[in-house]
């Protein structure tokens, strides 16, 4: 449909992902990353990544996030930066403020929210 740059961690298989929290997970804390991270469970609290945050299909995220890149599948509510990319996809919603270089809010997803779009 579209092409859009620093989106290759849509064809990211399982085994690039340091860690999975599964969707038989309830986690609720503070998680620092350096690698990419990717959520199918619940998850409550706070995410400060280094690298790539996706919240897949069915993920439900009650967070605050900081990350490289952020892709949501799922639903979010909180404040999501993501330095160079925020990406919610026609299944995904967010119900929080947004601060991005770029944004693709694609047909169908929702969000509740402020959109901030920063410079490099």
């Amino acid at each position: 449909m579209f092409d859009v740059k620093d989106s290759d961690f849509f064809d990211m298989e399982d085994e690039a992902f340091d860690t999975i929290v599964e969707n038989d997970i309830t986690f609720s804390g503070c998680v620092r990353m350096k690698k990419p991270f990717m959520i199918r469970g619940k998850f409550s609290g706070k995410i400060d990544t280094e690298s790539d945050l996706v919240i897949d299909s069915g993920a439900v995220v009650e967070a605050d996030i900081n990350a490289m890149r952020v892709l949501i599948r799922g639903k979010v509510k909180g404040n999501v930066y993501g330095e160079k990319l925020i990406f919610v996809t026609s299944s995904g919603s967010i119900d929080g403020d947004i601060s991005t270089q770029k944004v693709v809010l694609e047909p169908g997803c929702e969000f509740s929210g402020k959109c901030t779009m920063v410079k490099q």
